[in-house]
């Protein structure tokens, strides 16, 4: 009964912070489905990565906060692709499915119709298991998915945005980054909560271009 009692009040404090968090609060007034959106509007600012008419590739979009930062930046084409379903957002062709798959790949290159991506970003995360080795793999996974979409796709002066937490592996993901990209670059949005061991990383540049794309 005890950790019952406890685990409300643990419930309450945290809906009570949700809920006085000014992110979440600005969210409610700008549109925005989540308050994630203001963690790529701060990348995005800082480096100037989404400009009119581009084609970024969202992976993980859902509920679609950022889809929606994205298309509000001038026209921007938009391909959204999640497991999960996303209720639409005006100007963005959403793919439900994982992009691992070759239809759903197929799908993807069919709505790119032969464009070549500007930018990637990815807010992915996986079902964290508690198990801190499990949960490091799973992470550095779609990381690393992340990065082989990005290499296939991306323009050379491209630019990917990808979520990551701090732990085992993320040394070995910066490297990554690093290897791949010819700026590499570690960034913690102010509205990324502070006590979250999530950040970002951003590569710009491919260094090795893949072939058939400008």
């Amino acid at each position: 009964m005890k950790i019952h009692t406890q685990s409300k009040k643990v419930n309450k404090a945290w809906m009570a912070s949700h809920l006085n968090d000014p992110y979440v609060k600005a969210a409610q007034r700008d549109g925005y489905r989540a308050r994630a959106a203001y963690k790529l509007k701060e990348i995005d600012e800082q480096l100037r990565l989404v400009r009119p008419t581009q084609v970024v590739v969202d992976l993980g979009s859902a509920p679609g906060a950022w889809s929606q930062y994205l298309r509000r930046q001038g026209e921007v084409a938009v391909v959204a692709v999640d497991l999960l379903p996303m209720e639409p957002v005006a100007g963005v062709h959403f793919i439900q499915g994982d992009f691992r798959e070759d239809a759903v790949l197929a799908e993807v290159q069919a709505a790119l119709a032969g464009r070549p991506v500007d930018v990637v970003v990815s807010d992915m995360a996986p079902n964290l298991s508690g198990i801190a080795a499990t949960d490091a793999a799973r992470i550095s996974h779609l990381v690393e998915l992340a990065v082989d979409f990005a290499v296939q796709h991306l323009r050379p002066q491209g630019a990917l945005v990808a979520k990551v937490f701090h732990g085992a592996g993320y040394d070995e993901l910066v490297a990554l980054f690093r290897q791949q990209f010819r700026v590499a670059k570690v960034i913690k949005p102010k509205a990324s909560r502070g006590k979250s061991a999530e950040t970002y990383l951003v590569g710009i540049g491919l260094k090795h271009a893949p072939d058939g794309v400008a």
